[in-house]
């Protein structure tokens, strides 16, 4: 047989399996009236055990990962199918449509702001990007700027999630499941570092670089060649500047923004020391409460799923299936749990779209996932 004759015969085998996938899930929708008529649940592990069983021995050593793979797949689908018929309105989608429905006009441009660090400090810039009239109140760590929030210190939070060369800042992401917030704004920071001393210190006098651990990672090719100068993590590039401001060293040097030279009288002795010029930086913008504004474009969760084969495959299945296009997905581990990992997923969606939402409620209620956190839904500027 040709080429030709071969695509022929293979659509035409296609056009069988879409005929057979749909009387399948005919078959499906009647076996979710009869699970919700006798109160049943939607999972059945010994129903797909067997069946896996059955074909994977039907197809043999040489075939049967792939059809067990693809069978768990069309079970994902399945169950999805059946809960859409069986699950009433959650919890969730009632949320997300009253916030909706409730959204303001415009993102306020008065608030009351909280950010780690002091006045300089890169968060404090992207909260001036946030809000037109920010009243900023600092604090330590990530985790009071989260605290804030929650207890109703502050209308709002701002903190770093990501950067373009050094990744993911993982002790905002560790602090998520710790507090109640959503993510309401987002935004992309150009983040340019230069080397800030006392005046009158020369390169050659220093012995000791200050700065946020992002920082010294977003500059490793500069420090590489200060081979002899100690590197030592600090909370905050601008809470550097000002303590290197307050005190009476001369032999170190601290990495922070151009800004804060001028507000704490240091001197910029080298410029533009970013291992890239196109050097980002990710900034959320956090409430206590679900807002979510119109030009809301983009939707964050956190899941845990369980610890078997195909877990991850069958959650990107469901996204896949009705067109969501995935931006991030990021595990982390699980502090106490032995090579158990929770994922991070951000995909493109307006949050009145259906499919969106019907995804978003059924995952809620899944409880084939461990664990799921609705982040929020959100514009990114």
């Amino acid at each position: 047989m040709d080429k030709e004759n071969i695509r022929n015969e293979i659509d035409a085998i296609d056009d069988k399996i879409v005929e057979l996938y749909l009387k399948r899930f005919e078959c499906v929708k009647k076996v979710a009236e009869v699970k919700q008529q006798e109160n049943l649940p939607v999972s059945d592990p010994k129903r797909e055990r067997e069946i896996l069983n059955r074909l994977s021995l039907a197809a043999g050593p040489e075939y049967e990962n792939e059809v067990a793979m693809l069978f768990s797949t069309l079970f994902s689908l399945s169950r999805a199918k059946e809960r859409k018929f069986i699950t009433k309105e959650s919890k969730l989608e009632s949320e997300i449509k009253r916030a909706v429905a409730m959204a303001p006009a415009e993102f306020p441009s008065h608030a009351t702001v909280a950010c780690q660090g002091t006045e300089g400090a890169f968060s404090q810039q992207a909260a001036s990007t946030f809000f037109k009239f920010p009243a900023i109140l600092f604090f330590n760590s990530f985790a009071d700027i989260f605290s804030a929030v929650e207890k109703g210190m502050c209308q709002y939070g701002v903190l770093p999630i990501e950067n373009s060369s050094a990744g993911s800042v993982t002790t905002v992401y560790d602090n998520m499941l710790r507090h109640d917030f959503r993510i309401v704004k987002a935004c992309k920071l150009h983040v340019s570092h230069v080397l800030l001393a006392k005046k009158g210190v020369r390169m050659s006098d220093i012995k000791e670089i200050k700065s946020h651990p992002q920082a010294l990672s977003q500059c490793s090719k500069f420090l590489l060649n200060m081979r002899n100068v100690k590197q030592t993590p600090t909370a905050n590039t601008a809470l550097a500047a000002r303590e290197l401001s307050e005190s009476g060293r001369t032999d170190q040097a601290v990495i922070a923004s151009r800004k804060c030279a001028e507000l704490y009288n240091l001197e910029i002795i080298k410029d533009e020391i970013c291992d890239t010029p196109s050097n980002f930086t990710r900034f959320i913008c956090i409430s206590r409460e679900l807002e979510i504004y119109k030009d809301a474009s983009k939707i964050s969760l956190i899941m845990t799923l369980p610890h078997k084969p195909g877990s991850l495959a069958n959650i990107l299945a469901r996204f896949s299936s009705i067109g969501l296009n995935l931006t991030k997905l990021e595990s982390r581990p699980i502090p106490g749990m032995e090579f158990e990992f929770r994922f991070t997923f951000e995909f493109e969606s307006k949050p009145n779209d259906p499919g969106a939402i019907k995804l978003l409620s059924e995952l809620s209620t899944d409880p084939d996932i461990e664990q799921f956190t609705f982040l929020g839904a959100y514009a990114e500027i």
